[in-house]
């Protein structure tokens, strides 16, 4: 059975009126962290921007892991793919089971 922790929503800090999946919300936190400094506000406008539109296009208001994932690779640039793909699988994410390669 799912954790209640794991299950519950928090609002989107970015706002729009869209809700995280607390899991969702940490894993995204996670791989901001792992960005350098000098570029993780840039990249976190432009990713959040991109979950946003996901979800517009999807008709849909709470961020899950599928989401972030595809942002993540359409906002980064190809060139860092690999230290991104490492990040992942180091916290835990498996982006292989949303169709992209090891």
């Amino acid at each position: 059975m799912e954790d209640f922790a794991q299950s519950a929503q928090t609002p989107n800090p970015h706002g729009g009126g869209l809700v995280w999946e607390i899991s969702t919300r940490k894993q995204f936190d996670q791989l901001l962290e792992k960005i350098p400094l000098v570029l993780r506000s840039i990249a976190e406008k432009k990713i959040s921007q991109k979950i946003d539109r996901i979800l517009k296009e999807d008709h849909r208001s709470v961020v899950n892991e599928k989401d972030i994932v595809d942002a993540f690779f359409a906002e980064t640039p190809f060139g860092f793919h690999g230290p991104m793909k490492s990040d992942m699988t180091t916290i835990g994410l498996d982006y292989t089971q949303y169709g992209y390669p090891k």
